[in-house]
């Protein structure tokens, strides 16, 4: 590995490791994924929607809610001002949260449909393990957070 690639890896490492951050990343999560649960829980419950479709929108109700607070606090240091620029982040957000997402959904699908768990828990478990995708891709790719 060259140096100049090395030192690329170094410095996006040790963005990612902002302990702050990080709290302040997942304790914004904390509130999305609060969001996620309870609309697809009344989406479920109180409609026609399978967990799966229900899911999707939960989700990106969630993600628009994270990506307002992650903007104002979490990310506030973070970025350009001006409508253009916050409108390119929340682009690059919803498509890094799509990765997410899309890992949540397959977590979601195999552990209900394969393992018979109840749609909450498999939920749940989904967005712990999407957690570490959307962190890592939104601290390097929508912030930039390597760039300071």
């Amino acid at each position: 590995m060259s140096d100049s690639l090395s030192e690329a890896v170094r410095t996006r490492a040790r963005a990612l490791l902002s302990t702050t951050r990080f709290g302040q990343f997942a304790g914004v999560g904390t509130v999305g994924a609060t969001v996620d649960n309870v609309v697809l829980v009344v989406l479920v419950e109180a409609t026609v929607l399978g967990p799966v479709v229900a899911k999707v929108l939960s989700w990106e109700l969630g993600i628009a809610i994270i990506f307002a607070i992650n903007e104002r606090w979490t990310f506030a240091e973070y970025g350009t001002g001006g409508v253009r620029s916050l409108g390119r982040r929340f682009l690059r957000s919803n498509l890094v949260r799509f990765g997410g997402f899309l890992v949540t959904l397959g977590v979601l699908a195999v552990l209900v449909r394969r393992f018979d768990i109840w749609y909450v828990a498999a939920n749940v478990i989904g967005i712990g393990v999407g957690f570490f995708v959307n962190y890592t891709c939104e601290s390097l790719y929508t912030w930039q957070v390597h760039q300071e």
